[in-house]
């Protein structure tokens, strides 16, 4: 007689042969954030452009940060939110000289919320991942200390850069 269990055997071994990084194989950061499933599709909180290095950045959210942000409810940022900052060389479009583009993809990084777990670093935990492949930035787990440095004069707005877009 025929199991009717094979379906669940089917995808536990589905399962098994999964990434254990979400949606790919890319490696955690050194402090042990993972690369944050499906963040591609989330929403788009902010933008902002670097001129001093020629880089444009798409900042995106997660449903927890995209309800903040919405609402007006950014400082400090509820735990669990995740903010996405997608970092792309500047680029001219073909057929319009005058209108900036994104370019070449250079790294994406991450913050998360966690007031009690990121204590040390303003309650958040950061990450980052290098190029077109991914590579996670930093040489030890204390790399962070180096992102919470730069964040540090913007503590009167919980560490945070971004300026959500002001839809009307």
């Amino acid at each position: 007689m025929r199991s009717n269990l094979w379906p669940i055997g089917f995808l536990l071994g589905l399962s098994a042969a999964a990434p254990i990084y979400g949606e790919s194989d890319v490696p955690p950061a050194p402090n042990g954030i993972e690369l944050p499933a499906g963040y591609k599709n989330w929403r788009v909180i902010g933008i902002s452009h670097r001129t001093d290095n020629q880089s444009l950045r798409v900042i995106l959210g997660n449903d927890r940060a995209i309800e903040a942000a919405r609402a007006g409810d950014t400082n400090p940022w509820p735990k669990g939110t995740v903010l996405a900052k997608i970092v792309l060389k500047d680029a001219k479009h073909a057929a319009w000289p005058a209108a900036t583009v994104p370019g070449k993809f250079v790294h994406a990084e991450f913050m998360i919320k966690d007031p009690e777990k990121y204590e040390d670093t303003g309650g958040w935990g950061y990450a980052r991942w290098v190029g077109e492949d991914q590579i996670p930035y930093g040489k030890s787990e204390h790399f962070d200390q180096e992102c919470f440095g730069c964040h540090t004069p913007r503590k009167e707005n919980d560490y945070v850069f971004t300026q959500p877009i002001p839809f009307p």
